[in-house]
């Protein structure tokens, strides 16, 4: 019987479940398919509630956009328009501006979300 995911003993348990059940050959809408995606479900909210994945800092995504497009962080002079502007915010020396954070979304396509969060 599937419950609530509490205790990491309980965690494991579920996890071994649903390795052995995606072993097997599982037709869609059977009551295996159900458990497992049950399993799947109750073992996501425990992790979710466990192992929380902080959001980058405003720093942390800009640089790693950069990465992602093989882009050099001295590109984003062209930004901001000065080079030392660019050095400061990437060494947490200045935050990030409004017009900044409107810019590096609509340049580098990074979600706002991502460059208003805690420094």
């Amino acid at each position: 019987m599937l419950k609530i995911i509490k205790t990491e003993e309980e965690y494991e348990l579920a996890l071994k479940k649903a390795y052995l059940l995606m072993q097997e050959n599982i037709v869609l809408g059977s009551e295996q398919a159900d458990e497992l995606e049950l399993l799947a479900l109750l073992i996501e909210h425990y992790e979710e509630a466990q192992y929380p994945i902080l959001p980058p800092s405003p720093i942390d995504a800009i640089k790693f956009r950069l990465e992602q497009l093989g882009k050099t962080p001295t590109e984003l002079s062209k930004i901001f328009g000065a080079r030392s502007r660019q050095s400061e915010i990437l060494n947490g020396k200045r935050k990030l501006s409004l017009n900044m954070i409107r810019k590096l979304h609509e340049v580098l396509n990074i979600p706002a979300e991502s460059l208003i969060g805690a420094y």
